[in-house]
């Protein structure tokens, strides 16, 4: 289904809004952080790829095959490999922060 309307912002207000109290524009700036991801996402990708993942890799390979689980390499080799991906990208995000400080 769609709509018969025209959809595209035109600039115009709609009819009876009253936009006297209006300011005529207005001005947005949008600060970027220096970094590539913010501070409390690189916490969580730090604690996940140092500690969580690991530890739940060596969990799984160690009880995995005691209780009969399938495919406990390949779990245990994701495991791994997600880890690795938290370290690089907290990696690249140190490294682009040390080099935004230094310039």
């Amino acid at each position: 289904m769609t709509d018969s309307k025209n959809t595209t912002d035109t600039g115009e207000t709609l009819p009876g809004a009253d936009v006297s109290d209006w300011p005529e524009t207005a001005d947005v700036t949008h600060d970027v952080p220096d970094w590539l991801i913010p501070s409390r996402v690189y916490d969580i990708l730090k604690w996940l790829g140092l500690i969580v993942l690991p530890a739940l890799a060596l969990f799984v390979g160690t009880v995995g095959p005691a209780w009969g689980w399938t495919h406990v390499d390949a779990i245990v080799t994701t495991l791994n490999a997600l880890g690795i991906l938290a370290g690089a990208l907290i990696g690249v995000s140190a490294i682009k922060q040390r080099l935004d400080r230094a310039a």
